[in-house]
């Protein structure tokens, strides 16, 4: 019984002061958000289909593939969380098993050689921003800062997984 009462303490299930647990308020809440997200994207491709700017379709189409990564993440998690509701791991949950242990060493390796990558990535962008920063009506240097901060997220993400690999 001890399990149910980390669980519990860990996503404060019987706290039930609104009617709802505070997980099943989240649930809702992304849920809510994924359906707004999922109205933007229309508005956003029916915008796409009637753009006949090549480099404004090009932008559109970059917050395009964004929103629809952002949705993809937003349904991970809702699938996590109605997982942890169910006491089940459904197939898009981001819930993990124990594989990471098998592929621990050779996984931590090449999470140090992507993190360096990233890293020596983050620099050539800064340099080739300011270097082009009068180019195109400073449109490459908007592209080439949109690209350091993803490769900023990425060092993020995989800094995580370099963490959750040594705790595993």
């Amino acid at each position: 019984m001890e399990n149910y009462a980390d669980v519990d303490a860990m996503f404060n299930l019987t706290n039930v002061s609104e009617g709802i647990s505070p997980i099943e308020k989240l649930l809702n809440e992304f849920e809510a958000h994924e359906a707004k997200e999922e109205k933007a994207l229309e508005v956003y491709r029916t915008a796409l289909e009637h753009m006949p700017n090549r480099s404004t379709r090009f932008l559109l189409q970059l917050i395009v593939s964004d929103e629809e990564k952002h949705r993809a993440v937003i349904h991970a998690m809702i699938a996590t969380l109605k997982g942890s509701l169910s006491w089940t791991k459904p197939a898009d949950s981001l819930e993990g098993g124990d594989e990471l242990a098998s592929l621990k060493g050779k996984l931590h390796t090449v999470t140090e050689d992507f993190i360096r990558l990233e890293k020596e990535g983050i620099q050539e962008y800064n340099a080739l921003a300011k270097e082009s920063s009068g180019y195109y009506h400073g449109l490459f240097k908007i592209l080439l800062d949109s690209m350091i901060r993803d490769s900023e997220k990425h060092v993020e993400l995989l800094e995580f997984l370099k963490d959750k690999l040594k705790a595993s």
